[in-house]
């Protein structure tokens, strides 16, 4: 793997022609790097030229985004959440940019405060890491002190804001070409994934759901939040106190009791259940990077930078389906797929009958936990039942071949919530109760 995270940023290609310049050489190497694989193949049979090829390409695009940031390194942050969607290679590859990408070099963080507020980091602080402890797609973090406090400052990286659309446009092939996805569905979504980053790169956005969601969730039990500071942030530039804990990976290493991991589990259950009924907006943004694990069970949530607001319209049709007399009510299911926009009045019997099938599976499986009181996430072979679900090559013949995009946009967001959170809780393999606001 590439020790990228090691390396120092001092500048970030910005202008778009830097950028198409960047996308267009790795499309070379990615190019020599096949030739060269298959050369080695001609002349030993018992390569594996696949797996080596996956491999050195993932290292290479990787890298290749790591140095934009933003747009284009969210983008592969996201494919990497779904573990079905891209080879091996390529999700361990890009699960790096959900904790570390390569920092940016300390001047061009002392003229982003500069900017914001007319003075260094020192000139507010009484210390500021020279080196960021986190580095992620659209900023990197820093550890400050002031007094007795001790803050986390989220500092934007320069051009990600004004980059964004280009970069949506240069991704959209490696999304068609590289993932098999189907062309029409990448076009039908890429407003909504447009919209969700210029919102993550707007600071002052972010500050104001920060504070809002924090608010209404004090609450819930085993759950906390930083305060955040207004007089030391800006557009670019996000101040919160400090928390301690472990990302996932590192907390499940310490061998953590059941109990332990039921009580997480159930926090986070009940925090991503309370926000989409009753507040009907979402941190969509469940990737491990966002979390903080404690030994006494509690956890520390971060990062509101992507938040979902969830339209009247599609919660409830989406919603309705979650109960099971409506899903095996035929004539309620087919007004809920037209509702969704999964099936058209258009299409011929024979896709009707197959859309109806797949998307019924879909929902069936998606809403068992909440058929039961308590749900088993560490049920190997529920996660199975939905990778299969995936992988069905029929399945990925009907979807890709189709002529026409399947679903509503505002599906994309509130399906990635759903999955990182239930990938979460299988990693935890926590038992919870399942309770939902939506069936009271």
């Amino acid at each position: 793997m590439s020790d990228i995270k090691n390396k120092v940023q001092k500048s970030i290609p910005s202008t778009k022609t830097q950028r198409v310049s960047k996308f267009v050489k790795v499309g070379a190497k990615v190019s020599s790097n096949y030739l060269k694989h298959y050369a080695k193949s001609v002349i030993d049979s018992s390569y594996d030229r696949k797996k080596a090829l996956d491999e050195e390409n993932a290292n290479d695009v990787y890298e290749a985004l790591s140095e934009l940031k933003g747009s284009a390194l969210k983008v592969a942050q996201m494919m990497s959440m779904d573990k079905n969607m891209l080879p091996q290679a390529y999700t361990e590859q890009f699960q790096m940019s959900q904790y570390s990408a390569p920092p940016l070099s300390l001047p061009l963080v002392n003229k982003t405060f500069q900017k914001a507020f007319g003075k260094a980091p020192l000139e507010i602080f009484d210390t500021f890491s020279k080196e960021a402890v986190n580095a992620a797609s659209i900023g990197q973090v820093h550890q400050a002190t002031l007094g007795d406090k001790t803050f986390a400052v989220k500092v934007q990286y320069p051009g990600v804001a004004e980059s964004v659309s280009s970069d949506l446009k240069m991704v959209k092939p490696i999304a068609v070409r590289m993932v098999g996805l189907n062309e029409r569905d990448v076009e039908h979504y890429m407003e909504e994934v447009e919209n969700m980053l210029l919102s993550e790169t707007d600071y002052d956005l972010e500050l104001q759901r920060s504070i809002s969601i924090s608010e209404a969730c004090k609450d819930i039990q085993n759950i906390h939040f930083p305060t955040y500071y207004p007089e030391y942030s800006s557009k670019k530039i996000l101040t919160m106190d400090w928390l301690e804990g472990d990302h996932l990976n590192e907390f499940i290493a310490t061998n953590p009791s059941q109990e332990i991991r039921n009580q997480i589990g159930q926090a986070l259950w009940d925090f991503y259940d309370y926000q989409i009924h009753k507040m009907k907006e979402v941190h969509a943004d469940p990737h491990p990077g966002n979390f903080l694990f404690k030994e006494n069970g509690t956890m520390g949530i971060i990062d509101f930078g992507c938040v979902k607001v969830i339209p009247d319209l599609f919660y409830d049709n989406y919603f309705d389906l979650m109960k099971i007399e409506n899903l095996e009510n035929k004539e309620k299911r087919s007004q809920v797929f037209s509702n969704m926009n999964f099936i058209y009045e258009n299409d011929s019997a024979e896709e009707k009958e197959k859309l109806d099938g797949l998307f019924t599976s879909m929902i069936t499986i998606l809403s068992r936990p909440f058929q039961k009181p308590t749900f088993d996430f560490s049920d190997d072979n529920y996660f199975n039942e939905i990778a299969s679900l995936a992988d069905d090559k029929e399945n990925q013949k009907l979807l890709r071949s189709s002529k026409k995009p399947r679903g509503l946009r505002d599906g994309l967001y509130v399906n990635r919530t759903y999955f990182g959170l239930y990938s979460i809780l299988h990693d935890l393999k926590a038992e919870i109760s399942t309770k939902s606001y939506f069936f009271d």
